[in-house]
């Protein structure tokens, strides 16, 4: 594989983990905000938080599996649409329960995003450069969690 399709790999692939890794951090910063604004319980701002952990934690696998049955690939980007919409969903929710759904539903996403693109770098990389990707792909990944 060429050198210029690996580092486009490299960068879509770290950039879905930094938008997926950010977006389980950034909610925790705007709760204030989604109480005042929506009239949150304190019971819906955990649940909003809990629906996308849930989520996410309860279908890893899944999505893994998924994407070795309809390809690692096709799955990557249906867990990218899916993810991408939901967050669009989650910016327009005008109550509390269609937040904490669309919330879920990005959760979902996640979950076939984070393995699959684990999977996307082993394929692209040889075994000689798999580390050095994987470590820019996770020093990225990493960079969401500081900001």
């Amino acid at each position: 594989m060429k050198n210029i399709s690996r580092t486009w790999i490299l960068a879509l692939t770290a950039l879905a983990s930094f938008m997926v890794a950010l977006d389980a951090l950034v909610v925790a910063t705007a709760l204030s905000t989604i109480r005042r604004d929506l009239g949150a319980t304190v019971e819906q701002l955990e649940w909003t938080v809990n629906s996308y952990t849930l989520s996410f934690a309860v279908l890893l696998l899944t999505g893994a599996a998924l994407g070795d049955r309809f390809g690692r690939r096709r799955m990557f980007v249906a867990g990218l649409l899916v993810f991408i919409g939901a967050s669009a969903l989650c910016a327009l929710a005008s109550s509390m329960e269609w937040l904490i759904a669309a919330r879920a539903l990005q959760g979902a996403g996640a979950a076939l995003v984070m393995p699959l693109a684990v999977t996307q770098l082993s394929i692209a990389f040889p075994a000689a450069e798999r580390g050095r990707a994987l470590g820019i792909f996770s020093g990225i990944s990493g960079l969401a969690v500081l900001a």
